[in-house]
């Protein structure tokens, strides 16, 4: 078949076809899996994930996935691809947990509309879900991303938790984030672990010389040394909570605790300190408006560097790309 003539037909379809749609918003799936509510249908399954499993730590874990993957080639659900060498094996992927849930919630989908909700829209409206079984509150999430095809763990190159806040900004501002977006992202830390293998030289060897991060605190560095053997075991690395004062719940306490210099990782206790974010970590803890302002930050993370219509694909297994079939090989749906 020509190029024109293809050009023709698919021109055709983006015109008449009423499922098509090449923007991502708010409500993108509404009537059209019949009488299934799809958000509905994955806050139940969160919901049930989260009481029968006991799996209270979702919240962290979706969060924590939502963030690495639209940081490594935008929101296209790439981290969940399965492979020897895909994004899942790189290092900084290496804590990422949930698969298992978002499996869970694709097989409920497929049953019910297959086809329809794309793998990268399922960690947007799960996150949000976890957020509120966590004590955050609920926000609107924009969907309509598509998935993307590529993941590979030589393209993973995340913030580390040494990062400066300068450089982080520049990271973030890369992503279309603002100084303000990045600081209420990092108080996702509300939530979450860290281990004692990435904060030990905060412990004993700051910077080289010997002794512990001045700017942390008396008692956050005599939990700390608790927690965390000076000689650390090679089976052993503990979990240490980013937030010491409520780790299991989604609020401001965060943002509260690095203000007292209990920041756990050193971006986390700069953002307190520095010049360029100090102001609006003081702003967060006065603002009674935080879990909205936060839920705003989620959705503006959602939509770095998204794939729509005419991109990507939507997965019929979230952990591995479709294959073509004939028809839309002849056009480069896909492409």
């Amino acid at each position: 078949m020509s190029k024109a003539l293809a050009l023709v037909v698919a021109l055709f379809f983006v015109a008449f076809c009423g499922e098509c749609h090449g923007e991502l918003r708010f409500g993108f799936y509404k009537g059209k899996c019949g009488r299934t509510d799809v958000e509905v249908l994955v806050k139940n399954v969160v919901q049930t994930w989260h009481n029968t499993k006991r799996e209270t730590a979702i919240a962290a874990a979706l969060l924590r996935m939502q963030f690495h993957d639209c940081f490594v080639n935008g929101c296209d659900a790439s981290i969940l691809l399965d492979g020897n060498n895909s994004e899942k094996k790189a290092l900084p992927n290496s804590s990422v947990r949930g698969y298992p849930l978002i499996d869970a919630i694709k097989e409920a989908l497929e049953e019910r509309c297959k086809g329809l909700v794309s793998c990268a829209d399922i960690i947007s409206m799960a996150a949000r879900d976890a957020v509120v079984l966590s004590g955050g509150k609920w926000y609107n999430v924009e969907t309509g991303r598509k998935d993307g095809k590529v993941s590979l763990a030589s393209n993973v190159n995340l913030p580390s938790p040494s990062i400066s806040v300068s450089d982080s900004i520049k990271v973030f501002g890369n992503k279309n984030l603002s100084p303000t977006d990045m600081v209420y992202l990092l108080g996702g830390h509300t939530v979450g672990n860290t281990h004692c293998s990435l904060i030990q030289d905060r412990i004993y060897n700051f910077n080289n010389t010997g002794v512990h991060d001045p700017t942390m605190s008396q008692w956050l560095f005599s939990e700390l040394k608790n927690k965390c053997p000076r000689v650390p075991s090679n089976t052993v690395d503990n979990p240490i909570p980013l937030d010491m004062k409520s780790p299991s719940f989604v609020d401001n306490s965060f943002f509260q605790e690095i203000q007292k210099g209990n920041g756990v990782l050193k971006i986390d206790q700069q953002l307190a300190l520095d010049g360029l974010t100090k102001k609006i970590v003081g702003d967060i803890v006065k603002d009674p408006n935080f879990y909205t302002k936060f839920g705003e930050a989620m959705v503006k993370l959602g939509r770095v560097e998204v794939l729509t219509d005419g991109q990507g694909e939507v997965r019929t297994s979230c952990r591995v790309v479709n294959k073509k079939s004939f028809f839309f090989g002849l056009f480069n749906w896909n492409k």
